[in-house]
């Protein structure tokens, strides 16, 4: 149906605005002003009961969004992170990941389509010509303004659509919740692991090259050897997370070389063990120079000294590389003899 087959007095009143008036061409003014279309009624402005089925349409929107969102939530809470689906034809997927962001994009999409069809099909949709105006705030250039917002609210009909302004609202209310659930990977704290590795008395320093335990003869002076503890495998389910803080560098130094006290008691043969976790931000330290025993961290160039208690020379990392107290066992192999007395890595807000 359209506005022509509607008998002129159904149809709303103009707003006073003239559609399709043409001014005539000359010297001054060479091109005629075309002027706007004749507006077209949509059937939402002649029919109430189309209007309501709108109505009930950007309502439905809004209420599946709100209810997106708590199927987000939901998931987030119930759906294990390491379980997994298969979904044509992507393939195996993340159960946890798939869910968040269908719901998600469910609860957005519906808030943003709600909008659109309220906007087409209820809103006012009467073209309205303007002459430009200075940038100054005139008194009457505020009345208008105001003047104008009063109008746009009660054309947008949304306080006579209360069903469409309380579904929008508690859509808009409830989607923010999706960004407060998502801090929750903030959490949990992480209490006193980050203090504690694999490390611990009698644990062999194994090879990370060769898989096999070292002897003080397998590292030569001015070498540097990468080592991780007895029975941590790659294969390990917790193998990463445990190897970001038990990772060592062993480096053997001529122990008259070595400055610190401490750093030449806790050595064996001049053979030291520190982290290779840079207390930076958790890079790799890889960049060893023998002539000066410093160690270079690649991502940020932090530099310590490995012949004075790996402490911090050039670069932004805070503090110095934590120590681990080795020894020889029995059989003739390198092993710990406890765990780090510090925290690895980077300092942390707990950290005292």
């Amino acid at each position: 149906m359209s506005s022509q087959d509607i008998p002129e007095e159904n149809l709303p009143a103009q707003q006073g605005h003239a559609h399709g008036a043409v001014d005539v061409a000359d010297e001054k003014n060479p091109f005629a002003d075309p002027g706007l279309p004749p507006h077209e009624h949509r059937i939402q402005d002649i029919d109430e009961e189309a209007a309501k089925r709108s109505e009930r349409a950007v309502a439905l929107l809004f209420t599946v969004s709100m209810l997106a969102t708590v199927g987000f939530i939901v998931s987030y809470v119930t759906v294990p992170h390491d379980r997994s689906i298969y979904v044509f034809p992507i393939g195996h997927v993340s159960a946890l990941n798939f869910a968040l962001g269908m719901t998600l994009g469910v609860a957005l999409f519906c808030i943003g389509a709600g909008a659109v069809h309220w906007a087409r099909t209820l809103m006012s949709d009467v073209e309205i010509a303007d002459e430009r105006h200075p940038i100054e705030a005139s008194p009457e250039l505020r009345a208008k303004v105001h003047e104008d917002f009063r109008q746009g609210a009660k054309e947008s009909a949304i306080g006579r659509r209360k069903l469409i302004r309380n579904t929008m609202l508690g859509a808009l209310t409830l989607v923010p919740l999706s960004g407060l659930m998502l801090l929750r990977d903030l959490g949990p704290l992480p209490g006193t692991s980050l203090r504690h590795t694999m490390w611990s008395k009698g644990k062999l320093l194994v090879n990370m090259n060769t898989n096999e335990p070292l002897r003080p003869e397998d590292v030569a002076v001015g070498s540097l050897t990468f080592a991780k503890p007895e029975g941590l495998e790659e294969h390990d389910e917790d193998f990463q997370k445990e190897i970001a803080k038990a990772a060592l560098m062993i480096v053997r130094l001529q122990p008259e070389n070595i400055k610190d006290k401490r750093e030449l008691e806790w050595s064996h043969e001049g053979i030291v063990a520190y982290s290779k976790i840079c207390t930076h931000v958790g890079c790799p330290i890889s960049l060893y120079e023998q002539q000066t025993h410093h160690v270079l961290c690649p991502c940020h160039q932090s530099t310590f000294d490995l012949s004075d208690g790996a402490r911090v020379i050039f670069g932004p990392a805070g503090h110095a590389l934590p120590q681990l107290r080795i020894g020889v066992n029995d059989e003739g192999y390198l092993e710990a003899l406890g765990d780090f007395e510090e925290p690895v890595g980077p300092a942390f807000w707990e950290r005292g």
